[in-house]
């Protein structure tokens, strides 16, 4: 069926072909298309498949992540745009040997990364990280709570 006789006119189609991803068309008009991008997509993978526990302390937040297997150099803790905290990664699969096949495969391999938005009182410079046992932890300790100001006495001269 001819879908112009049911009155769609050619920019309904174009942006119908846009959206079925069917257009031949490779130039820029795809690019304007307000659809997320691979590398977004990638990202929110990444940042579901990797859970996190976040604890207040008094005098810190801690966040708790599982990474059975990983070595500190597949693991990468960073503080952006001075309230972000992100932490990434990627998980390899082993290389295969000669002779072995695998039967299943259920442990996660590729890129991890999570973003936490840190609060006002987060002391980015007093950041530490430790991997043990398969867990890594991340301390950020908070800054003291600022002094009340001191109401300041003006002496009123007579003249």
């Amino acid at each position: 069926m001819d879908l112009r006789l049911m009155g769609l006119d050619a920019p309904v189609l174009h942006a119908l072909h846009q959206m079925m991803d069917l257009s031949d068309d490779t130039s820029s008009d795809k690019a304007s298309f307000n659809a997320p991008t691979r590398c977004y997509v990638r990202d929110a993978k990444a940042m579901a498949s990797t859970p996190a526990d976040v604890k207040e302390h008094p005098n810190s937040y801690v966040f708790v992540i599982d990474m059975p297997g990983l070595k500190s150099g597949d693991i990468k803790v960073q503080v952006e745009d001075d309230n972000v905290l992100v932490i990434s990664g990627e998980r390899k699969r082993e290389e295969e040997k000669e002779g072995v096949k695998y039967l299943r495969m259920e442990r996660r391999v590729g890129k991890f990364m999570r973003k936490f938005v840190l609060p006002e009182n987060a002391n980015i410079d007093a950041v530490s990280a430790v991997c043990q046992d398969g867990v890594l932890t991340v301390s950020v300790e908070k800054l003291p709570p600022p002094q009340p100001k001191k109401p300041r006495t003006i002496e009123v001269k007579i003249a």
